[in-house]
């Protein structure tokens, strides 16, 4: 297994995590800041506050990209088993 082999499968998974976990950050991130301007404009400093829409926020995302994220890490799955397969020749 040569070093460029090694740093594409390196760049390909670093690729698989970011898109993966990307819509749920995104989606925490963008509640997170609608809830802090509420904070800020209410005054009110709950904990909780900001933790449940975060988390529902989250779940909601989740449920709604789940489909396509398991494609791409099953797409990203086949790939490594192909490469296995491959380099064993």
């Amino acid at each position: 297994m040569s070093p460029e082999t090694v740093v594409h499968i390196g760049r390909k998974a670093v690729e698989t995590v970011l898109l993966s976990s990307g819509p749920m950050l995104l989606a925490a991130m963008v509640v997170g800041l609608i809830v802090s301007i509420f904070q800020a404009a209410t005054q009110i400093n709950e904990q909780t506050m900001t933790f449940i829409p975060k988390i529902v926020a989250v779940f909601v995302t989740l449920l709604i990209f789940g489909p396509w994220i398991m494609n791409l890490l099953l797409t990203f799955t086949a790939g490594i088993f192909t490469s296995i397969a491959t380099v064993g020749r």
